[in-house]
């Protein structure tokens, strides 16, 4: 049985450790290995596949393809804790996952807690184990979700907050694909101000934004990385 690993470097704000989402072959991966790959200072981390691959460059889409591609859903909700401990409560859908036989959702161990399956559909089995969410008999447009908490919010020495995402990514083989990303974050809890989104709303990438709320949407193929500034 050929494993797949969804490697999921979950909203980390160390050096240039963010939260990564890849799909790659791992069969022969250990655990230390993964560790090494979450704690890797590089910003362009190792993939643990020798294939040819294009550079990654990102390229916002204008027109949506036809056929469903994977949708990656996250929600973030900001509280007043947050802003003393950086803990932030993660809502992340996987939808129109690929037909596999087993995939591993994968999460740094420092920086996620509380990991628990909120639903799942066309999966055969799905359960969390330690700092994964494991699934089995995974089958076409098929559908998990999960909650936690994720240490996600940084202060900066100016007195601002910082909120990075990414690089999102859908690797397989040689190149990069269509992904969908949306990312939702809410921060009515706290005297936070959004002063500053990059990128910036473009064709291709959506930001929806309310005095308390902002929203991202982003249709594209290689690697996002998007931050988020806010003052109090």
């Amino acid at each position: 049985m050929r494993l797949f690993k969804i490697v999921l470097i979950s909203l980390v704000f160390v050096a240039s450790h963010y939260f990564t989402s890849q799909i790659v072959f791992a069969n022969s991966l250990t655990e230390a290995e993964l560790e090494k790959w979450f704690n890797n200072d590089d910003p362009n981390p190792p993939v643990f596949q020798q294939v040819e691959s294009n550079d990654g460059d990102l390229f916002f889409l204008n027109k949506k393809p036809e056929k469903p591609v994977h949708h990656h859903r996250n929600s973030l909700t900001v509280y007043s804790n947050s802003l003393k401990d950086g803990w932030v409560k993660l809502e992340q859908c996987h939808i129109n996952l690929d037909r596999v036989a087993r995939v591993q959702i994968m999460f740094s161990k420092k920086r996620i807690r509380n990991i628990k399956i909120i639903n799942s559909d066309s999966i055969g089995r799905a359960w969390v184990e330690n700092n994964s969410v494991q699934l089995e008999n995974v089958k076409d447009n098929a559908l998990v979700c999960v909650e936690a908490w994720s240490k996600a919010l940084t202060k900066n020495a100016d007195g601002s907050y910082r909120l990075i995402n990414g690089p999102f990514m859908r690797k397989f083989l040689d190149g990069y694909f269509p992904i969908h990303v949306t990312i939702n974050v809410d921060f009515k809890a706290t005297d936070l101000k959004l002063v500053l989104v990059e990128p910036f709303a473009q064709d291709g990438f959506k930001v929806s934004k309310t005095a308390k709320t902002v929203n991202m949407d982003a249709w594209f193929e290689g690697r996002l990385k998007t931050e988020l500034t806010f003052i109090n």
